[in-house]
């Protein structure tokens, strides 16, 4: 018997090497581009593999007897590859000790004892090492062999494409016919070139199969496939992986080697890159998923991966051009740890804007041994795969002292890690693009993507047409057309059920400063945001010269706003700013009033300068000035003198009331109190979301029938029972401010009655007056809003005299 033609589909060279995986490496730069000459230190057990394995193994048969397989044969569960002769079978191991036949199921329990203690340890003993190998292809590839197809997968955290690199090394010393394929497939995934990969399989079938040709006449045909063929990774909306090729395999016969670059690598902490191994392994990052690691390549996990403490990194700066790097790259590392044993975890990352992702979901181990506290130098292998590197993008090598694939040491360990010459090695190549069998096919994201934002767009457009139909009946009101705003019962409840707004209503008529004024969560803020059409109300309208606010609605254009900030450009002047703000409302530059907007902006020189040298209180200041451009009939202002210091607070006074005064109306939320009442002709207060006192500011902070007595102490229970028991007054309220206090007395009386009254009572006066500020009213109409009994009242008082009492307070 004899074979004709080989295909080898994600195969390994070296069993020990798999599953005991080892990337330091002594060979800095590999002939070949995957190649990969560990060092004698065995390397780190593919834990979570060896567990599928045993899974398998127990659920797949019986136990087999000791006399029903040799030693020799590999486990079951491993691929299996064309070979020319049997391999040579080592003397049985000793087994380290004995293991119950019910554990290992169909593995052969001499290979199954050993198994267990290098999962149980993590470290192999040299009986298995030797087993391992001598049931691999690398013991039997020698001198002859058929023509072979090599099928390596780039999403295979079982048997990496260095496994695929050592046997075309091998195949080719031969002298036989190869062609190599890298696919994104392999046991960790399907393939996206799955066609693709089976037509060169068959191709190469029937090519080296033909009847009417001799094994030797096919031989000496040329390649009926592409030499090299390797799959670069998906990218977004990408069905099919793109496929290159080269006319040689780098580094085989007369094939040039592998060109290699170099790219500086620095650090990305200012802080000496020390990694800490935790007691018992745990927590470990998990950078692969043995078996689903395709299923997360390209997702943002470098969170899982990079865990603080036992992470360190190595970044480059942003590419200056495009390169394709088909291979391993390589770093050189120098490592001082406080153990004898240190093992390290290597990956390879993409940096994109803030977005760290891994191409291909791989992870290369590496044990190094030697005494504690010296520096070791050690060259590390990267995961060998296709790497499409694009310019301006930057990458990034994560160092971890754990991983959840692998069986790592349980000691505590602190290992320090610098980077040899600052640099990362790349094997480059440029190759001719392949096109895939399944390439130009639907992009199924693109497509259902693109369904749901049309369905989106289509029942947004009929909300709006039904919103539109409803709104239009009552859009315009014609008795409100005089009226430069009304606001009409505003009712707005969140989400989490807090209702912001509670039947909110007053009006600002021409000529008025009107004063919004309420403590935090009053719910100024929400409702000035519908008074601008910026959200909607549950219930409850707004007017703007009779037309409803609506988002969008064409009255805005003749409402100014300052609220929560201009956004201004950074790197436009404040002129410019102005300017691009006007004309983004296609207005024509002559009804802007840039002339009275810079009057009111006063910035000078500084006008001419970015906006990103300004201040404070001027980016408020230029920002009043956008709100004016237009020289809008209803003007909002959000806390317009915030950063203005008192002078500029003071000039800012008659700028808004002259504004007024020509028939405009300005409407102002402010916490500064004194300058409220400077400023504005009328107040609107809020209160837990609703409106508990509107009107004049003359009118809250003085009154005929009240007056405002400083007295030197306050008054005793019956001083004050004496007063209020007096002819013609009608309430006595104190405030004890402890040095002094102030007794508001609303009397049918004369004032020097009032005054009379109260020396009669024996109080020292110190100052006696009517008017109070709007600080003192504005806190007692709150309290009286906290109070119990607030607002309702008792029999026969009307709303004045409510309103009187509350003043009073």
């Amino acid at each position: 018997e004899r074979i004709d033609a080989a295909v080898a589909l994600v195969t390994w060279n070296d069993l020990a090497q798999s599953l005991f995986a080892q990337h330091a490496t002594t060979d800095e730069q590999p002939a070949t581009p995957a190649g990969l000459t560990p060092i004698d230190t065995p390397g780190v057990f593919k834990r979570l593999w060896g567990s599928r394995f045993f899974a398998a193994a127990l659920a797949g048969g019986p136990p087999m007897s000791t006399e029903s397989a040799s030693p020799a044969e590999p486990a079951p569960e491993t691929p299996e590859t064309p070979e020319p002769s049997p391999p040579a079978t080592p003397p049985a191991p000793t087994p380290p000790h004995s293991t119950n036949p019910m554990l290992c199921g169909r593995f052969e329990p001499t290979l199954c004892a050993h198994l267990t203690a290098a999962a149980e340890t993590g470290i192999p003993d040299q009986a298995l090492l030797d087993t391992l190998r001598a049931n691999s292809p690398a013991s039997v590839i020698t001198t002859r062999m058929p023509p072979t197809l090599l099928i390596q997968g780039q999403a295979d955290t079982l048997f990496g494409l260095d496994q695929a690199d050592a046997n075309a090394r091998l195949i080719h010393a031969t002298g036989a016919p190869l062609a190599i394929r890298w696919t994104d497939g392999g046991h960790d995934g399907t393939a996206t070139t799955e066609a693709d990969d089976e037509q060169a399989a068959r191709t190469w079938l029937d090519t080296y199969l033909a009847t009417d040709l001799t094994p030797e006449e096919a031989a000496r045909q040329p390649l009926p496939v592409d030499p090299f063929t390797y799959a670069l990774p998906l990218i977004r909306r990408q069905v099919t992986a793109t496929l290159e090729r080269l006319d040689a395999y780098p580094g085989l016969g007369e094939a040039d080697p592998v060109e290699w670059t170099t790219l500086a690598l620095r650090r990305t902490s200012s802080q000496d890159q020390l990694l800490l191994n935790p007691p018992g392994g745990q927590p470990a990052s998990m950078t692969t998923i043995p078996g689903l690691a395709a299923g997360v390549r390209g997702l943002p996990t470098y969170a899982l991966a990079a865990l603080p403490g036992s992470s360190g990194s190595f970044e480059t700066i942003g590419l200056p051009d495009r390169r394709t790097v088909a291979g391993s790259p390589r770093l050189r590392l120098t490592v001082t740890s406080t153990g004898e044993e240190q093992v390290l975890y290597a990956s390879l990352w993409q940096l994109q804007g803030s977005t760290l992702t891994q191409p291909r979901a791989l992870v290369a181990p590496i044990r190094i041994q030697g005494p504690a506290g010296q520096p070791h130098d050690v060259t590390v292998a990267l995961p060998a795969a296709a790497y499409a590197m694009e310019q301006g993008t930057r990458w990034r090598v994560l160092l971890t002292t754990t991983d959840n694939g692998h069986a790592g040491p349980q000691d505590a360990r602190a290992d320090r890690i610098e980077i040899v010459d600052a640099a990362i090695e790349l094997p480059v190549v440029t190759g001719t693009r392949v096109p895939a069998a399944g390439e130009g096919g639907r992009d199924t994201e693109s497509w259902a993507v693109g369904t749901a934002l049309a369905a989106l767009l289509l029942t947004a457009a009929a909300l709006a047409v039904l919103r539109r139909r409803r709104r239009t009946r009552d859009a315009y009101r014609e008795d409100l057309a005089d009226i430069p705003l009304v606001v009409d019962g505003l009712v707005k409840t969140y989400r989490d059920g807090h209702r912001a707004v509670d039947d909110v209503t007053w009006a600002a008529q021409r000529g008025q400063v009107v004063g919004l004024l309420g403590p935090n969560g009053a719910g100024k803020t929400t409702t000035m945001r519908m008074m601008l059409g910026l959200i909607t109300p549950d219930s409850g309208d707004v007017y703007v010269l009779g037309r409803r606010i609506t988002p969008g609605a064409d009255i805005l254009a003749q409402v100014g706003a300052l609220v929560e900030g201009p956004g201004f450009l950074p790197h436009l002047t404040g002129r410019q700013n102005l300017q691009a703000y006007w004309r983004a409302t296609g207005r024509p530059e002559k009804d802007a009033g840039f002339r009275e907007a810079l009057d009111v902006a006063a910035l000078g020189g500084a006008l001419d300068r970015p906006v990103r040298t300004y201040s404070h209180g001027m980016k408020q200041r230029l920002g009043i000035a956008q709100a004016m451009l237009g020289k809008p009939d209803l003007l909002f202002l959000d806390e317009p003198t915030n950063g203005l210091d008192p002078p500029q607070i003071a000039a800012m006074r008659p700028i808004l009331q002259a504004y007024a005064a020509t028939g405009r109306t300005v409407v102002v939320s402010s916490h500064l109190l004194s300058e409220v009442e400077m400023t504005c002709s009328h107040v609107v207060v809020m209160h837990a979301g609703r409106v508990i006192t509107a009107g004049r500011v003359d009118d809250l902070v003085a009154s005929e029938d009240t007056t405002v007595i400083d007295v030197s102490r306050a008054p005793d229970a019956e001083t004050l029972a004496a007063l209020r028991a007096h002819d013609g007054i009608r309430s006595v309220d104190v405030i004890d401010e402890s040095d002094h206090a102030k007794v508001t007395i609303v009397a049918d009386l004369p004032r020097a009655a009032v005054v009379r009254a109260v020396l009669d009572a024996g109080l020292d006066i110190r100052e006696v007056g009517s008017r109070r500020h709007l600080e003192e009213v504005f806190l007692g109409v709150i309290a009286g809003a906290q109070s119990p009994n607030a607002g309702n009242g008792l029999p026969g008082q009307s709303l004045i005299e409510r309103l009187r009492q509350v003043r009073a307070r």
